[in-house]
């Protein structure tokens, strides 16, 4: 089960089970299981017994600072091992066609598995790598802890298997001044949503820091104020906003495809107060099947985004996980978006 706004998602604990067992060993091997978002119990199981931090000895949980936040997927959801990493990341990267015709300010990217978000997330970084920026802000949803507002690990690093991503703690404690966000490491421990951004980033980007980003129940207070709180922060600083979300979780790929379409189109207009109406279409349990289970933190980047001078978004690219796993009848969409001063035609 997954939690999304206040409550588990509607889907029950069988429905995750029967999801999970159509999948095969490799996709539950180190190349990246699509377990997203909060597919646990015995699937986790596995693939953790598979490969617990990767091949390359990145460090237990007990041996590290509390300052870093160990790799909690590695070696199970995208490859431990920094070569068989970099291998994986330069394919997709190879495969991603983008070419935009301006400065980028923000992003949509996925988190599934790797060897499902990986063809997508290409031509979100790719796009974004053209840039300079001296910070990431990084904005997902939380899928296994609930709290209110957002939760932000402030200082030291991020573990990873091409390096450690350092905290850009200057950004951190201006964002800590609002009532809105707070230091809460509890959130991040095992949370998959921001760690699956780092080997893009580490590969691309490596020299920049990062402000990790959790939402907890996405409301409408949360998402406006934490837009109005990442504007602030962000606009004395040449930065990068990155929203971490999936589409519309385990419907037919037909009905999947419909409903990302409305997505991809408040993406297009560049229209995040008409995607929040979407957003608020559902009850908080199930606007992460039927929306994006990050749908607050696309939200709130794009918000960001415009207060920042971003005048138009772009579709990069749309898939589902069906054209990996080959089951079409359960399947999760993958939207890859930048805004700036892009052109409003889409690549894919």
């Amino acid at each position: 089960m997954f939690v999304h706004g206040r409550g588990v998602d509607a889907l029950n604990l069988l429905d995750e089970f029967q999801h999970v067992a159509k999948l095969t060993r490799e996709h539950l091997g180190f190349r990246g299981a699509q377990l997203e978002p909060g597919q646990r119990g015995e699937a986790l199981d596995i693939v953790m017994r598979e490969g617990r931090h990767g091949e390359d000895g990145i460090k237990n949980r007990e041996d590290v600072s509390v300052h870093v936040r160990p790799a909690a997927v590695a070696g199970t959801w995208y490859p431990g091992n920094a070569v068989a990493l970099t291998k994986d990341l330069d394919a997709y990267l190879e495969a991603a066609d983008v070419s935009l015709p301006g400065p980028v300010q923000a992003i949509i990217a996925p988190h599934a598995g790797l060897m499902f978000s990986g063809p997508v997330g290409a031509y979100a970084y790719k796009a974004a790598a053209s840039g300079s920026y001296e910070v990431a802000f990084l904005v997902g949803p939380s899928h296994f802890t609930p709290f209110e507002g957002v939760s932000l690990w402030p200082e030291g690093q991020f573990d990873s298997p091409l390096g450690p991503a350092l905290i850009h703690e200057e950004a951190a404690m201006e964002m800590l001044r609002s009532p809105l966000v707070r230091s809460l490491p509890a959130a991040h421990q095992r949370e998959h949503a921001l760690e699956m951004q780092l080997p893009f980033l580490r590969h691309l980007l490596p020299d920049v820091p990062i402000v990790p980003l959790l939402i907890g129940h996405q409301t409408r207070e949360t998402i406006e104020t934490l837009a109005e709180v990442l504007g602030a922060t962000a606009r004395t600083r040449h930065a990068l906003l990155v929203a971490s979300t999936d589409l519309s979780h385990y419907f037919d790929a037909r009905t999947a495809a419909e409903l990302d379409g409305r997505v991809q189109d408040h993406v297009r207009r560049f229209d995040p107060a008409g995607l929040l109406d979407l957003f608020e279409t559902y009850p908080e349990g199930e606007r992460g099947r039927h929306v994006a289970c990050g749908g607050g933190a696309a939200i709130a980047v794009m918000m960001a985004a415009q207060t920042l001078g971003a005048s138009s978004g772009r579709v990069l690219k749309y898939a589902h996980s069906g054209e990996i796993s080959g089951d079409y009848d359960g399947v999760v969409g993958y939207l890859a978006a930048a805004f700036g001063g892009v052109s409003r035609h889409d690549v894919h």
